[in-house]
């Protein structure tokens, strides 16, 4: 191929998905009111107590997710935001909108999830028919509603992408399954209980998918303990991580 005609079909930085706004130039800019502070982690890893032997135990940084946008958001974002609010008993589904690099997620409350969740597929105007994807998050600090469901739709209608983000407290870690409307969230919602804990009501099998069916606890969880064997490396022994000295 012709470095012309690579040149030619390399996408461009400024493009965006919505054809009546071809630049990000051409959006209207959303700023975020304020910057939300999850958690502060110490340490190089987030380790507390044992495990750290790096000598950075004194390290904090904080955790800081970008807050809620001010309409209008800009392009297509507005619209998708008028007509998902505007859904039969969904006036009150949008906890907050967040616009952060060029992209939009919408916390939904999880009451409100499955029957967003259908609105978002059925209506003409949004016709998000396809979930690609569930993901949990463990954030300990962000006190009762540590954990947090991921959700990406894509329309293939009108070529656009969103993100519905739900969350809950880790002493009752429960969201209702999307499953009846995306069939595809069947497994994902699986792998997120299982590495997560977080319990999809009404799901039709929700088993362990990674993990053995008695394993204990959950991995993914920032809580979880490390633990590990001795590794022989050239004729000595590396500790597992819960026993390594500390230096912090």
């Amino acid at each position: 191929m012709s470095d012309e005609k690579q040149k030619n079909q390399a996408p461009k930085r400024d493009e965006t998905q919505d054809a009546s706004f071809e630049t990000r130039a051409e959006l209207k800019k959303s700023d975020a009111v304020e910057l939300e502070v999850v958690e502060v982690r110490q340490g190089a890893f987030g380790v507390h107590g044992t495990g750290d032997t790096t000598g950075f135990g004194g390290l904090q940084r904080p955790v800081v997710m970008p807050g809620a946008s001010i309409p209008p958001y800009g392009g297509w974002f507005d619209e998708v935001a008028e007509r998902l609010a505007g859904g039969e008993g969904l006036a009150d589904a949008i906890e907050k909108v967040v616009v952060h690099r060029g992209e939009i997620t919408f916390f939904i409350r999880r009451e409100l999830l499955a029957q967003a969740a259908r609105h978002l597929r059925d209506d003409a105007a949004l016709r998000f028919e396809l979930l690609s994807g569930v993901s949990g998050v463990h954030f300990p600090g962000d006190t009762g509603r540590e954990l947090h469901a991921v959700y990406h739709l894509l329309s293939m209608t009108h070529n656009r992408r969103i993100r519905l983000e739900v969350t809950c407290p880790e002493g009752d870690a429960r969201i209702p399954s999307i499953v009846g409307t995306y069939p595809t969230a069947d497994w994902h919602e699986r792998e997120t209980w299982d590495m997560f804990g977080i319990v999809f009501d009404d799901h039709p099998h929700l088993t362990r998918i990674l993990m053995p069916d008695d394993w204990p606890g959950h991995p993914q969880r920032k809580d979880y303990p490390l633990g590990g064997i001795d590794v022989e490396f050239k004729g000595g022994f590396i500790p597992a991580p819960d026993s390594r000295r500390s230096y912090s």
